[in-house]
């Protein structure tokens, strides 16, 4: 069965080259366009992983992680922050909101999956 990533990105061009590429990688992937639909998303589809921009209307990334967290049925779902913050100060930030990790934007796709296939595999052991 494939992995499930649930991509939550606003912007439209980014959200579709990353869509693009985490299937190349062979994931199944859901997309949330704001933060809201996330929180919603996460607990509906039950991802294995999300993918959490940082900057969002409606509801920023921070928010979406920390609603996610509180939530029994999604709190242990890995979050990976994906953030053009990239400031040190920025990863503390993400990572108190309750991220897993974090990855900058621009960033390769070899990066994302070396990224993704860490925290898999952290939530296996």
């Amino acid at each position: 069965m494939k992995t499930k990533i649930l991509l939550v990105e606003d912007n439209p061009a980014t959200m579709e080259v990353m869509h693009q590429e985490l299937e190349v990688l062979g994931y199944d992937v859901a997309i949330a366009r704001d933060g809201a639909e996330a929180v919603e998303m996460a607990g509906s589809e039950l991802p294995d992983l999300i993918i959490m921009d940082m900057l969002m209307p409606k509801m920023d990334g921070g928010e979406a992680t920390a609603r996610i967290r509180k939530n029994p049925k999604t709190q242990a779902i890995p979050i990976l922050a994906a953030t053009a913050k990239a400031l040190p100060e920025d990863r503390d930030i993400c990572l108190a909101s309750g991220c897993d990790d974090y990855i900058a934007k621009p960033f390769s796709y070899r990066e994302l999956h070396a990224a993704i296939e860490k925290l898999l595999k952290r939530q296996s052991e």
